[in-house]
Parts: structure tokens; sequence; C-alpha cells
């Protein structure tokens, strides 16, 4: 009795500790079974399909190896159900294109899709009014798997022939004896090690009343000692729209509707899937990949999506049913990130095409390849929520030091993986990788990082009237104190032969959140009628720092001014301040007749409004790791006839930003405008946005880098209104091609119009100076990653009331870097 009740008790634990999975492995030309597969694991084979093509195993590996003879062996990832389709070794080319499928997609396969994307909403957890969660995530750089045992006798008949060579066969620079010593040591740590592990423990939180939370459990990153946030911040696809069903994406797949498997007692479509431009040459798949449809539902239960070629990778997620709602359960990733080459035959001086032909065949290959591998797991649907749980930002960091991450690992860490944090933690404190990690994460606040101090290029820039400025900022940070951070810039105009300088500190009154104090002096330059840009992200700057290029009404500016900016939810930030300051214009200008210094006293508040974008605490203050929308920006500044000033006014303006989704594509729209009151020079009002310098013969002319707010075929620095609106729209058209290299490009229809007026403009004496009081029009066409590259070419023509009879006045050509989006 107790030896059955024993027996009884194994078979459970395994069960549970093995679940059991079916593979089914067809041809690829004719989809029949095929018999005889070997289905392995590490070398050890789980089984061989029967005449069905079927065959059904229990392992913990994540993924095993299939192969028969005549046919070229692969991998699948494991799951409870999976199917995979092989290709014969020996068919020839004008075999292959024979049995190409057709290049138009199957309308069956099509509509199925397209139901799909219109339900993943409804399916996703976020329809659920709450529910809670965790995961464990593994991130590895390391060989191939299958290479690793060649790699290591590799090394150690390297290193044994490297003993033995002379001296005058190692570089004769200090600097390539450096690299080269450094080299051979991270060789001999692949051998033992990977070279790069990361594990992450999250626990996500929901309620449609508090909104989303996601607390980081622990975090582990090899040879770093401090964590780094922004790639705490890295998301995976866990409630992304996976881009094979989105609509824009149609035309660079073509979809088969192949089969239907029942899993886990529910039928599901199965979809085959590849890309336009794929021919099927020898040894490649004849598919990227698989889509799982859910037929009751049109979830998505399962995406296997693959390389063309077997060694570069592939990428699969599964999701889980729970309260009918559709959660991801797991994802693997293997990308090929390139390869590490190593000369076995020494290059002789004078060598012949022959001796170069035999020491380029003999150089040793191997694979580099990112590996993830992420678990979802402890879900719970509805769950009690409390508000505190959601305090803070969208993200928040209770441990990052690994002590806890053994709570969480649904995968244990093999040998290799273990060296990796012993042997990776010894390079990272010998080369002092966490400084070097900082100067690069650095990069993405527009910032270089160096010991306690923060350096700020964007000092560095041209403009019309200082012509090509020269300069930087420093600023002391958390290193040098945690709550006061002190920061000084310096620069220098070339045209107008004048230095530009300022100081400041920030005083924080915590570290939970941004809250913080700034004082600040200045003696600087701007253009006249800027936009408030308050609040504004960098990426949006720099994309309207166009603005300030050609316009050449400039003034000066000194004094001081006082502030106080906190957030007060993850959604909304405030910031108020109070400024002294003296001011001339940099032109020959008159306001009602004065040509001189005005003083001015004034205040300003700003509201920034950002419901879904996703924020981070870090040591250095606040990290926003997604930008979403919509967002508003509204800004309130007032002069005062007091403490010294000389105009009482009022200025209003106010930004919204938001993106639409449909199956015809997707529309961002801006709308933005401003209102003024009372009597202060030009600088005080709103310039329109013009783009274009209005002088010179030739495109150049015609030519201007991109703007958030501006208008390409607008003369720069002409139009100042007291009261505008404006608006932007660009729509992009579901239609993505590739003309060369990697890059995906499509087109974006883009119209954008402004309006306004200006009461008093007698009050303004000043040369090329006008209101807009009529509606400026134009439209244009964007070429995204033109050629290919990283930036969107577009072309814009002027339409309407100030359109004129020559072209070259009412045309315009922009340039973009891609990484400024919308």
């Amino acid at each position: 009795m107790m030896k059955s009740l024993y027996l009884l008790f194994f078979s459970i634990s395994f069960s549970m500790l093995y679940s059991q999975s079916t593979l089914t492995v067809t041809r690829s030309d004719n989809q029949k079974p095929i018999k005889g597969a070997a289905v392995s694991c590490n070398g050890r084979v789980l089984g061989r399909t029967n005449d069905k093509g079927i065959v059904t195993f229990t392992t913990k590996c994540p993924k095993v190896d299939v192969e028969i003879d005549n046919f070229i062996g692969d991998e699948v990832v494991v799951d409870k159900v999976m199917e995979l389709t092989l290709d014969r070794d020996n068919i020839k080319s004008n075999q292959i294109q024979g049995v190409t499928l057709s290049n138009e997609s199957d309308p069956r396969a099509l509509a199925i899709i397209e139901q799909t994307f219109k339900r993943f909403k409804d399916n996703s957890p976020n329809a659920l009014d709450s529910y809670s969660y965790k995961s464990y995530e593994k991130m590895s750089f390391d060989l191939d798997e299958d290479s690793i045992k060649d790699y290591s006798r590799f090394v150690e008949a390297r290193k044994d022939s490297l003993s033995r060579a002379t001296n005058r066969l190692l570089p004769k620079k200090e600097k390539d004896k450096k690299d080269s010593i450094e080299g051979e040591q991270m060789m001999s740590v692949a051998k033992d090690s990977k070279l790069f592990l990361w594990e992450r423990a999250m626990e996500f939180l929901y309620s449609k009343k508090y909104g989303e939370k996601v607390n980081i459990l622990d975090n582990r990153i090899s040879g770093l000692k401090n964590p780094v946030y922004e790639m705490l911040a890295l998301r995976s696809n866990r409630d992304k729209i996976p881009r094979e069903i989105l609509p824009e994406n149609k035309s660079l797949y073509r979809y088969f509707l192949t089969d239907s498997i029942e899993i886990e007692g529910r039928m599901n479509y199965v979809i085959r899937f590849r890309q336009v431009d794929y021919k099927v040459p020898i040894n490649r798949r004849k598919y990227n990949g698989y889509l799982y449809i859910d037929k009751d539902s049109y979830a998505i239960k399962k995406i296997d999506s693959n390389s063309k070629v077997k060694s570069d990778g592939n990428i699969t997620s599964v999701w889980v049913p729970i309260n009918d709602k559709w959660f991801l359960k797991t994802e693997n990733l293997k990308i090929k990130m390139g390869v590490s080459e190593f000369n076995t035959v020494q290059k002789k001086e004078n060598e012949t095409a022959e001796e170069k032909k035999v020491r380029l065949e003999s150089v040793k290959k191997f694979g580099n390849y990112a590996y993830m591998k992420a678990d979802y797991f402890d879900f719970k649907t509805p769950v009690e929520l409390k508000p505190s749980q959601f305090n803070g930002y969208t993200m928040s960091v209770e441990n990052t030091d690994g002590t806890l991450l053994n709570q969480y690992r649904t995968d244990s860490l093999s040998a290799r993986e273990k060296l990796t944090y012993v042997k990776i933690d010894s390079l990272g404190k010998k080369y002092t990788l966490d400084r070097k990690v900082k100067v690069l994460t650095g990069l993405l606040r527009a910032k270089f990082t160096v010991g306690m101090v923060d350096i700020n290029p964007l000092q560095t820039r041209y403009n019309r009237y200082e012509g090509f400025r020269l300069g930087a900022g420093f600023k002391l940070n958390e290193k040098f104190n945690r709550y006061i951070s002190p920061d000084v810039y310096l620069a220098y105009g070339f045209k107008d032969r004048g230095f530009k300088y300022g100081a400041g500190v920030d005083v924080k009154t915590t570290l939970a959140r941004n809250s913080f104090f700034r004082f600040e002096y200045f003696n600087d330059v701007a253009a006249s009628g800027r936009f408030s840009q308050n609040l504004w992200s960098a990426k949006m700057a720099i994309n309207n720092s166009g603005m300030t290029i050609r316009n050449d009404k400039y003034y000066k500016y000194d004094g001081f001014r006082f502030g106080y900016q906190v957030d007060l939810t993850n959604s909304l930030t405030l910031d108020v301040s109070g400024k002294k300051q003296n001011e001339e214009s940099g032109i020959p200008y008159e306001f009602m007749g004065m040509s001189r210094k005005f003083e001015n006293f004034s205040s300003t508040a700003t509201i920034k409004f950002s419901p879904n974008s996703r924020n981070i605490m870090t040591p250095y203050g606040k990290y926003t790791y997604e930008q979403n929308f919509p967002e508003a920006f509204l800004n309130y500044e007032q002069g005062y006839k007091s403490l010294g000033g000389e105009f009482n006014y009022s200025r209003f303006d106010a930004l919204i930003t938001h993106q639409f989704r449909s199956s015809w594509g997707t529309t961002l729209a801006r709308v933005y405008g401003g209102y003024y009151v009372g009597k202060a020079p030009m600088w005080h009002l709103f310039e329109m946005g013009g783009l274009d310098a209005n002088s010179g013969t030739g495109i150049l002319s015609n030519f201007s880098l991109t703007s958030y707010l501006g208008f390409a075929t607008m003369t720069s620095g002409k139009y100042f209104n007291d009261k505008f609106a404006g608006y932007y729209v660009s729509h992009r058209i579901p239609w993505y091609f590739k003309s060369f290299g990697k890059n995906t490009s499509s087109f974006d229809i883009i119209a954008r119009g402004i309006i306004g007026d200006l009461k008093n403009p007698e009050y303004h004496t000043v040369e090329n100076f006008s209101p807009l009081n009529h509606l400026y029009q134009e439209i244009g066409f964007e070429y995204n990653n033109f050629l290919s590259s990283r930036f969107n070419l577009a072309f814009f023509y002027r339409v309407g009331h100030y359109n004129t009879t020559k072209f070259n006045d009412n045309f315009g050509v922009q340039l973009k870097f891609k990484l400024l989006e919308f």
C-alpha cells in the first residue's frame, strides 16, 4: 500500500515537473508527415515521430533538436503542442522555386488576422478590472550552445600555440598589446562562462481605477555593481500588439491558413507566414513562422517567428487564457549578434592570391547570440488592490543586489551561468564597467557623465544671430550629493562675438519622486517669440531646435530665476517660478518708439499632463522610459509692474499631442495655440514657426531641418502674433517596403496650418516684421527611412492664401533624424 502511494506521489510530482509535449513534424513541400524524425536535447534522444509525424515526450529543456536523414534539421521551443516543417537537404534550386507558395496571402488567413487585431484589446488582461502576476527573465550573451565544446578545444589549442610563440609575434604598440591581452582574457572566459548575464524578477499590478504598477522585485547584471535603470525599464512584448498582426505590416508578410489544431481542449487556427522578399533558397526555411489563433476568441495562443537561416535565431511567445483574457506566459528569444573570427594561419608579407584564399578559408568562426527567456506566473484576477500600492511612479525598485532572485527563478542557473557572475564580475571590477556603462546610459539623457560631473553638449549649436555657438554645461550629479546639485554653463558665439554664461543649483526635497527647488543666474541670448518648451522631453526639444536656426530676431537678457518643480502624480507635473531680468534687443528695433534695456519681473506656471507615460525614479532623478500619447502642456506667464518690472502682460500657450490608429494607418496630431494681452517688446509675442531663410538660390535655400512646430515654406522670423492657433497632422500610409538594407520604409502625408492676429503691430518698429492674420497652410509628403537610412526626407508645398505664383517660394525640403520620431 505504502509502495503504491509512493509511486502515485512520484508520478504526480513527475508530471508537475515535466509536462508532456506533443510535436508534429511534416515536409515543407507537401505537408506530409515525416516518420522517424529524432527529437533530442543535449544529445539525448527523447523520442521519434510515428507514421502521423507525431511524437510525445517530456523534458525540462527549453528547446529540442529535430533531425532525420535527407532533411535539414531544425530546433523548436518546447511547448505543450508544437509543429515543425523540414526541408529536404538534396532538393535543387529550380525544384524549390517550383513549390514556392503564391506571392499573395490567403484571404481566409487575412480575415482571421484582421479579427485578431480588432479583438486584441478586448482579449488583453487590461480589459479586466484588476490583476496581478510576477515574472522572471533571464537574458544573456553567449556562444552558440552547439559550438561551446568546439570553442573550448580551439581556445586550449590556441593558448598552447601562443605560449610557444616568441615575443616578436606580439603587437609592437602598447595599446595594441593591451587590447590583445584583454581579448585573450575574454576568449578564455567564454570557454567556461557566458559573456553577459542579466536576471530580473518583477511584479505587475493593474487596476482600472488606479492604473498600472510594476515593481522590480530583484535584479542582477553580471559585471556591474550598480543597477542600470535604463535597462530595468526595458519592456518585453507582454502588453504590445505583436508586429505580425499589425495592419500596417500586412504588406511585409504573406499569410497562409494551413491547419487547425487542438491545444488544451481549445481549437486553434494555424497560420504560417513568411516575409515578402523570402525566395526560399537551399537550406532556408519555407516559412518565417507560425501563428496559433484561438477559434472562439480570436486571441493569439502562440507566435513562433524564425529567421530565414536557421542559425540566425528565433522568437517564440505563448499566451494562456485566464478568466477569458489572454496573459503572456512564456517568451523565448535567440538572435544572432555577429561572429567572432580567429585567424589560424599567420598573414605573410607579399602573400599570393592563393595563399590569401587558404588563409581566409582557415579562419575559425563562432557565432555570438543574445538569449532571452521569460516566464510569467502567479496570475491572480480579480485581486484586492489598495491605492497605496500605486503610489509614486509606474515602476519602482525594491531590490537590486540579486539576493532575492532565487525566490523567483523558474529556471535554475546552469554551471556556466553561475560562473558568469564570478568571472564577469571580476572583469567588470578590473575594467570599471560601471563607469563605462554610465557614460553610455547618459547619452539617453542627452549628456555625458564623467565621475561626479554630467556634461551637457547641447549648448553647442548654430543659429543665424550667433553663428556657430560653442559651449557646454556642467552639473554635479548624485555622486557629489544626493540632494544638492550645482551647475554652470559657458558658451561663445563666433558671429556676435559674445560670451554667454549661467549658474544654478537644484535642491531636492525628497528622493522618492521628482521634487526640487531651483535657483539660477543667467546672461544669454534667445530667439524672439519662442513657444514655451517648459517640461518638454529632450527628444521634443532637440526636434524643435530648428526653430531658432534662421530666426535672426534675437534679444539679450540677464537676471535670475527661482522656481519649484514637483510631480503631483505619475501623470501630472507642476513647475512654478518667478524671474527678474533685464532685456534688450540684439538687432535694430524700437518698442513704442523706445530702443533701450527694459526691466521685467514675471512669474510662470506650467502644467504637464501625460496619463499614459511610464516613469521610474533613479538616483539621478525621474526617467521617462516610455513617452505615450496623449500629452498636454499648459503655460501661463504673468508680467508685473512691480519689483522693478516695466510691463503688465499675460501670456498663455497650450500644446496637445495625440495618436490615432485604425485599419487605414496611424494618424498623429498636434493642436497648439497662444494668447497674449498687454504691452511688451516683440520677444514676448509668438513667432509663427518659420524655417525658410527667404534668401539665396537653389535647392539649399529651400532646405531646413525638421521642427516640432515649424513650417518648411514660411519665412523665418517674419510673422509675429499676439494670439494664434495651429495644427499639425501626420498620417502614415499602411504600406511598408524595403529598398536597401534592413530598415523598412514607409510614407507619411502631412498637413499643417496656423492662423492668428496682432492687435497693435505699430508698437514694433523692425525690418521684415508682419502679423499672420490669414490661414497659412502647407502639405507634405515624407519618406520614412529614406533609402533604408535612419533619416526621413520630406517635401512640402505651400497652399492657400499665402501661395505665390513662383514655385520656389512655395516649395520646401526637410530632413529629420528618425530617432526623433513624431
